[in-house]
């Protein structure tokens, strides 16, 4: 039975990031009463320590990279960037959007005078399940517990930094992600471990202030190897033309700690060995979810040995959705992405007190990827293409032959298309970098989800001049008719085939 001094919430949220203020949010649409549970930060690493934080960096240092540029008519004198500075302005962003969050809980508060009417509840603290209907708050800063009964759960906890097996993190020496912040100063030299996504994208930001020589130690052959070897590659020339030294087939060793500096041995696939000095080490090998102190044994969920909770196709921690209690985000294991997070949280409410009885499509999912220049996907890649042994013909076109990058005297990047050969002409995926890719990206994605043929698009004209042109230069020469030909600029333009 339901103790009287218990609140009882239609939904709980563990966690405010992405997947649980969309869920939230979306569970007030339907007039429902919500509790959100918060130990750290408002918005969870989709807004501080992670997307928002990390792309204000980004921004910020594409912004100086332009602004020191001297081959573009003008010239910046006495041009300065300070560590401090930078730090205030991505603080600033992410309490912009966080306080935008405050301003919406605060807006839904619960209101006894109106209690059919959907509502918000924000509780800071550690949430931990005492049986499959309640939690445990430990209210942060206060002296303790406060107990909620929910009909729903979702759990949306996120995910942190990976531990180094060697390399333990000190906030100071040694860093993730979440400690960046920490940094007092640029530091002169910089080693980042992981040439994934994250490290290629720090690595490209502290490059870009130019304030500091960035080592990158990529393990295997080539940074981004989940791309087909020509991304890889533009990927790689594009940070060592940013003055980024890139240690290919490295594995790291030991470090030995000086008073201001740190001694790194790295041994190489070939056999030899090097030592480089370094001031600060950014540890960025992947991700881990955050499940550990949740006490989901009181409910009988048992998450996977990688500790990820395990959903169906509705979310649900259950295989026939008879439970009450849900997962979304970075908890899951399915792709990281924001977007990804917002969808699921959106998706289970829905679910839920909509009848909604379609499961999420993460096939055609776009992906940014913040280099210089940026870099965006979506769909398929030729390597994926090979492994399902489907027919294709794909095709790169240079923006150097794109008017309107030529205009912003932003060359450098490409469009590549993928399309089935097998007299259908379906398009298949697109990899596309350079200036605004991250925004047309999503009208490429539209159509990809709408099984469009080449044909279809092309009966649509592109505005000039526009960065977009290149797209429909790409589709033209896929179909033999484009206005520039591979056999004049056959380092811009080229077309392939492949068959089992």
């Amino acid at each position: 039975m339901q103790q009287e001094n218990i609140e009882h919430f239609d939904l709980v949220v563990i966690g405010s990031g992405p997947a649980g203020f969309a869920a939230a949010m979306r569970a007030v649409d339907f007039n429902k009463k919500v509790a959100i549970v918060e130990a750290k930060h408002m918005g969870g690493a989709g807004v501080y320590n992670g997307a928002l934080t990390s792309k204000t960096m980004w921004e910020l240092s594409a912004d100086f990279a332009v602004a020191s540029a001297v081959n573009r008519g003008y010239r910046a004198s006495h041009l300065t960037v300070d560590y401090k500075e930078v730090k205030k302005t991505v603080v600033k962003a992410a309490k912009t959007k966080q306080y935008q969050m405050l301003s919406q809980i605060e807006t839904f508060a619960y209101n006894e005078d109106h209690p059919e009417k959907g509502s918000l509840t924000l509780y800071r603290g550690h949430a931990q399940f005492s049986d499959p209907h309640h939690i445990d708050i430990k209210l942060l800063g206060e002296d303790g517990n406060v107990m909620i009964h929910g009909d729903y759960f979702i759990v949306a906890t996120g995910s942190r930094p990976r531990q180094h097996p060697v390399l333990v993190t000190d906030g100071k020496q040694i860093v993730n992600s979440d400690e960046l912040l920490n940094l007092k100063k640029f530091p002169e030299r910089m080693l980042i471990v992981g040439s994934g996504i994250i490290g290629c994208e720090f690595a490209t930001i502290f490059s870009n202030f130019n304030r500091t020589e960035v080592h990158l130690l990529d393990r295997a052959h080539r940074v981004i190897p989940f791309e087909d070897t020509d991304v890889s590659d533009f990927v790689s020339e594009g940070l060592e033309k940013n003055g980024v030294h890139i240690h290919h087939t490295a594995n790291f060793r030991s470090v030995k700690k000086k008073k201001d500096s740190l001694d790194v041995v790295l041994d190489y696939e070939d056999g030899h060995s090097r030592v480089i000095e370094v001031d600060v080490i950014l540890v960025s090998i992947g991700r881990i979810p955050n499940t550990d102190h949740l006490c989901l044994e009181n409910t009988g969920i048992v998450p996977s040995e990688r500790g990820f909770l395990d959903v169906n196709n509705k979310c649900a921690l259950d295989e026939f959705l008879k439970c009450h209690i849900f997962a979304a985000g970075d908890i899951t294991g399915n792709k990281a992405l924001y977007c990804v997070a917002e969808d699921q949280g959106r998706h289970i409410v829905e679910a839920i007190w909509a009848n909604v009885d379609y499961p999420l499509d993460y096939s055609h999912l776009p992906t940014l990827m913040f280099f210089k220049p940026e870099l965006a996907s979506v769909g398929m890649n030729e390597s994926q293409l090979r492994e399902r042994k489907i027919p294709y013909k794909a095709a790169y076109y240079s923006n150097t032959l794109v008017n309107r990058a030529i205009a912003m005297q932003n060359t450098r990047g490409f469009v590549k298309i993928m399309i089935s050969d097998d007299g259908k002409n379906k398009i298949l995926g697109m990899r596309a970098s350079g200036p605004q890719a991250s925004a047309f990206i999503t009208s490429f994605a539209y159509l990809l989800n709408q099984d469009l043929t080449v044909e279809e698009v092309l009966k649509n004209t592109h505005p000039h001049p526009s960065v977009t042109e290149g797209i429909q230069e790409c589709l033209r020469l896929l179909m033999g008719m484009s206005i520039y030909k591979p056999e004049v600029f056959p380092d811009e333009i080229k077309v392939k085939e492949w068959r089992p």
